[in-house]
C-alpha cells in the first residue's frame, strides 16, 4: 500500500530568465493564471481532504509532502518566494503536512537563498542539472555551466537539504558516453533522489525549429531506452531513488490528444516501463543463463541438470519467474514484451510468471517447479 504522497503545487515559470532549447514552459505558463499563495492553500486542503493518515491498522500515509513544480522556485523574488512557503510552513507546523520539495536551477542557488529556504521548513531540493558536459550545456542553452552544479550541490548538502538531479538523455550535442558520464558523475555527487527523462521535441520550442529544418535529430525510443537503462542502472546501483523516467502524459504531450504539441516521435507514455521491462529481461536473462550452463550463481533453487536442453527425462523443464506484484508489469515487459521473448528465445522451456510479495521491488528470481 502506498505511505508517501506528493502534493503538487505547480508554479509559473516566471521566475526563470532563460529560454532553454527544449523548454515551451513560456508558451503554457501565457495560457495560464498566477498562483497565488491563497491558490497554494486552496490546494493543500483540496488533496489533504483525500488522504488519510496512518492509522493504528497499518492503513494510511506515512508521509504527505508538498512539492512546488512549473518553474526554477528560487528564480522568483525573494519576497514571493516567501509568501508561498509561509503557507507550506504553517501546514507543515501543524503536522498536516511533512516536507517541502522544490526545484530549481542549480545558478539559482547561493547562501542567502538556502537560509531563506532552511528558515521556512523545506527539505528537499531539485536541481535540473541535465548534463555534465559543457558542450551539451552550451548547445542547450543551458545559461549554466557543470561548475554551478558543484558549487550548488555541495552548499545544499552543506545547509543538510535532501538533494535531488534531474538529468536529460538526448540534448544536441549530446551522445550515450556523455549520458553515462552524467549519471557517473551523478553518483560521485551523491544525492539521494534523481529523474530521468529523454528529451522531447515540444512545438514553439527552438529544438522544434531546428528538428523542422533538420539540424537536430531525436532519439528514437530504442534509442532512448538503451541509454537510460545503463543510466538507471548506474543510479540504482549506488543506492539512488529514480523518482521519475519520462515525462508525464498530459494534454499538451499526448500521443492520442488531438491538441498534441510534440514533434516527431520523441514522446513515449510507457517509457518508464519500457526500460525497466528491459532491466528486468537483463537480470532475468543472467540468471537463466548462470542456470542453462550450470551454475546456480543466482538462482533460487532446483538442480539444474537437463536444463541446457530444455528437458529432463523427455519433459519440458518448467521455471517459476518471480517477482512482487508492484514489479509484475515490468517482468512480463511492456505488452508483454519479455513473455514473447523468452518464449521464442527459449522453447523448449516451459516458464510461468508469478508474484511473491517477500521479494523486494526491481527484485527478479528464477527457481524449478519440481514434482516434474
Amino acid at each position: 500500500m502506498k505511505k508517501h504522497a506528493i502534493i503538487p503545487i505547480f508554479i509559473p515559470h516566471r521566475g526563470c530568465g532563460h529560454a532553454c532549447v527544449f523548454c515551451n514552459q513560456r508558451a503554457i505558463t501565457a495560457r495560464q493564471p498566477d498562483v497565488t499563495p491563497q491558490d497554494v492553500r486552496r490546494i493543500l486542503d483540496q488533496w489533504l481532504s483525500t488522504m488519510q493518515r496512518l492509522d493504528g491498522s497499518g492503513s494510511g500515509l506515512e508521509t504527505i509532502e508538498a512539492a512546488f513544480y512549473g518553474g526554477s522556485f528560487t528564480g522568483l523574488p525573494m519576497e514571493e518566494q516567501a509568501a508561498f512557503l509561509a503557507v507550506t510552513k504553517e501546514y507543515k507546523d501543524q503536522g498536516r503536512i511533512d516536507k517541502i520539495h522544490l526545484s530549481t536551477r542549480p545558478d539559482y542557488i547561493d547562501a542567502p537563498i538556502l537560509d531563506q529556504l532552511r528558515a521556512y521548513g523545506v527539505d528537499i531540493i531539485e536541481l535540473g542539472v541535465q548534463s555534465f558536459d559543457p558542450e551539451v550545456l552550451r548547445a542547450s542553452r543551458r545559461g549554466h555551466t557543470a561548475e554551478d552544479v558543484y558549487r550548488a550541490c555541495d552548499l545544499i548538502k552543506e545547509y543538510g537539504f535532501e538533494l535531488g538531479i534531474q538529468l536529460m538523455i538526448g540534448l544536441p550535442q549530446d551522445s550515450p558516453e556523455k549520458c553515462i558520464d552524467s549519471a557517473r558523475q551523478t553518483v560521485k555527487i551523491g544525492p539521494s533522489l534523481a529523474r530521468l527523462y529523454p528529451t522531447v521535441v515540444l512545438e514553439d520550442t527552438e529544438l522544434a525549429r531546428r528538428y523542422a529544418a533538420g539540424l537536430y535529430h531525436p532519439l528514437t525510443t530504442e534509442e532512448a531506452v538503451a541509454v537510460t537503462k545503463e543510466m538507471y542502472r548506474i543510479l540504482d546501483d549506488a543506492g539512488i531513488t529514480i523518482l521519475r523516467v519520462g515525462l508525464k502524459s498530459t494534454d499538451l504531450i499526448s500521443e492520442t490528444s488531438e491538441n498534441r504539441r510534440t514533434c516527431g516521435h520523441s514522446f513515449h507514455p510507457a517509457f518508464r516501463q519500457l526500460v525497466e521491462g528491459e532491466l528486468a529481461r537483463e537480470d532475468l536473462e543472467h540468471q537463466l543463463q548462470a542456470l542453462l550452463s550450470g551454475s546456480t550463481a543466482g538462482v533460487a533453487s532446483g538442480s539444474t541438470a537437463g536444463v541446457a536442453s530444455g528437458s529432463t527425462g523427455g519433459s519440458r523443464r518448467r521455471l517459476l519467474f518471480s517477482c512482487c506484484g508492484e514489479s509484475f508489469s515490468n517482468m512480463v515487459g511492456h505488452g508483454g514484451a519479455n513473455k514473447k521473448y523468452f518464449a521464442e528465445k527459449y522453447p523448449l522451456l516451459s516458464i510461468r510468471y508469478c508474484v511473491d510479495p517477500d521479494l523486494p521491488r526491481g527484485t527478479y528470481r528464477i527457481s524449478s517447479v519440481t514434482g516434474q
